[in-house]
């Protein structure tokens, strides 16, 4: 066996197998040798079929998968041998010269395309200038959350007085039937009725001002606009009952309860944050501003890898990529993928690949590594951040340590918080060697700047998508004007459009184009080897019955 490298650039390069007989023979034979005693062939017994009629039979496809595996196998070993920093996967090469004959050939050469990731140099200097913004709450949303927990943590109590909208009146509500209470009616004890949540204009304005021992009479109906799951609710019944009940009812008022907003005291301080953690309202409004804030270094983090982004795009905007191997590549990897599709989305395709592979220079070069405490602390920190989002500040250990160990758990979890790990981890090395502006923004401006730049962006893939059309149309125009007037750029033309089609043809996997050659070799040879096959039966038989 004999491996070699052509490279034909600097990015790209040709793979080249050469794989005698004595490579694959034996193996072969094993393959045959355990095939003969699986099969199962009429006027044979299992285990019983002569290795003759197997090898005919089952020869080429065992030949071939025994190639794949060993081709497979070589070229792995190859490429990590040689640290070859390759994009993608190999790729067959498709022409004429590297077609198999399994009936004939018995040595193989086989050659792959494959793509090298470039060399590049990538530095960075104090010139380099980067902004990373400090998140901070702005004055209204923190508010907003602070009213937030005087809604959620007060208690409802009892008054005497009328009803207001927001109240919650409790009572019994009749069944009615001719305005009196219907003979073996519905009764309902303690139904719930926020005015609040009244559809009907009218049934709410008879609510707000009632008073405990008032009766209104109410449609359920006509009160909830006929929303099934409220009726139900209020009816203390299940949503498929609800088209037989069109009565009017009775609400007896039972009991008003108003929603009463903690103090502001040791005791809700201790509830929200945990005993002891603060004293006094400005205390525990600086501490919820800053658990709030929490949540935004990821968003910081987020621009600030964006703008390094930006900035080694145009570093590396000399840096040549194997365009055309990375294009077909992705057409036979990506089964629902276009020319037309690939086309469009690749100058993206492009930049992600170039950014990748500078992040991964960077980890090189600065020596970063990822330990298990990292993931840890980081999956700590981030079950920490979506309990505040939920509004949660006080978690308790027991619970946060299940509920990491469950983050834990999944795999994808684990490489989104890797992923997550080696970016702050290149943030660091890389905030050290340029020139950083620290800048404060609220949440609120943060979000303004984020919807201006995606109008931006929008805009931009809009320009983009309008000056392909019109590259599209125009190269349309002119090589219909060309081909009208010049029948030599006609030929030329065609010429070209047949190239094209052939290596759009050339598309096709290895494996298509080995397992289209079995099929046609099977069907060529299918009434040879059943004739061959009939007869070595035969002839089988005879011995049997001489001895």
């Amino acid at each position: 066996m004999n491996i070699t490298l052509n490279k034909t650039d600097n990015v790209n390069g040709v793979i080249t197998v050469e794989i005698e007989k004595a490579d694959y023979q034996e193996k072969v034979d094993e393959a045959l040798n355990r095939l003969r005693h699986q099969v199962n062939i009429p006027g044979f017994r299992q285990g019983k079929v002569p290795k003759g009629i197997v090898e005919k039979m089952y020869g080429k496809t065992v030949l071939a998968d025994e190639l794949s595996k060993i081709l497979n196998d070589e070229l792995f070993n190859y490429i990590r041998d040689n640290d070859l920093h390759i994009l993608g996967e190999p790729l067959a090469v498709e022409n004429e010269e590297n077609k198999i004959d399994f009936e004939k050939d018995e040595n193989f050469t086989f050659s792959f395309d494959i793509a090298l990731s470039p060399e590049f140099e990538l530095s960075f200097t104090h010139e380099d200038k980067l902004t990373y913004y400090h998140i901070t709450l702005d004055e209204d949303t923190l508010q907003d959350q602070m009213n937030a927990y005087l809604s959620n943590y007060g208690t409802y109590e009892a008054v005497d007085e009328p009803a207001l909208e927001d109240d919650l009146l409790k009572g019994t509500l009749t069944e009615l039937e001719n305005s009196e209470p219907k003979e073996n009616g519905m009764v309902i004890e303690n139904a719930i009725i926020m005015p609040l949540y009244v559809k009907d204009e009218e049934t709410r304005k008879q609510l707000i001002g009632a008073k405990v021992g008032d009766k209104i009479v109410i449609n359920p109906k006509k009160a909830y606009d006929n929303n099934e799951a409220e009726i139900a609710s209020l009816l203390q019944t299940t949503k498929d009952k609800i088209g037989e009940i069109d009565s009017d009812f009775s609400y007896e008022i039972k009991e008003i309860t108003r929603y009463k907003k903690p103090e502001m005291n040791q005791a809700f301080f201790d509830k929200i944050l945990g005993e002891g953690a603060v004293s006094s309202e400005e205390e525990f409004k600086s501490k919820i501003h800053d658990l709030m804030n929490t949540q935004f270094i990821s968003y910081s983090e987020y621009l600030f890898m964006r703008d390094l982004r930006n900035l080694i795009l145009e570093k590396m905007k000399e840096v040549q990529l194997p365009e055309r191997f990375l294009k077909r590549w992705l057409l036979e990897s990506n089964k629902d993928a276009t020319a037309e599709s690939i086309e469009k989305d690749f100058p993206r395709i492009l930049d992600d690949l170039k950014f990748s592979l500078a992040k991964d220079k960077i980890i090189k070069e600065q020596g970063i590594e990822v330990k298990n405490e990292d993931v840890e602390a980081l999956a700590n920190e981030t079950a920490k951040i979506q309990f505040i989002r939920y509004g949660i500040l006080n978690v308790q250990d027991e619970f946060l340590g299940d509920y990491i160990k469950n983050m834990l758990s999944d795999e994808k979890t684990i490489n989104e918080l890797y992923q997550q790990t080696i970016n702050r981890k290149i943030i660091e090395e890389v905030k050290q060697a340029v020139d950083v502006e620290e800048k404060e923004i609220t949440s609120k401006e943060l979000s303004d700047m984020l919807e201006k730049e995606g109008e931006k962006e929008k805009k931009a893939e809009k320009e983009t998508e309008i000056k392909a059309e019109t590259s599209e149309t125009e190269t349309k125009t002119e090589t219909e004007t060309e081909t009208e007037t010049e029948t030599e750029t006609e030929t030329e033309t065609e010429t070209e459009t047949e190239t094209s089609e052939k290596e759009t043809e050339n598309l096709k996997s290895k494996e298509a184009k080995e397992a289209k050659e079995a099929k046609e070799e099977k069907e060529e040879k299918e009434e040879k080897e059943e004739k061959e096959a009939k007869a070595e039966k035969e002839e089988q038989e005879n011995t049997d019955k001489n001895q």
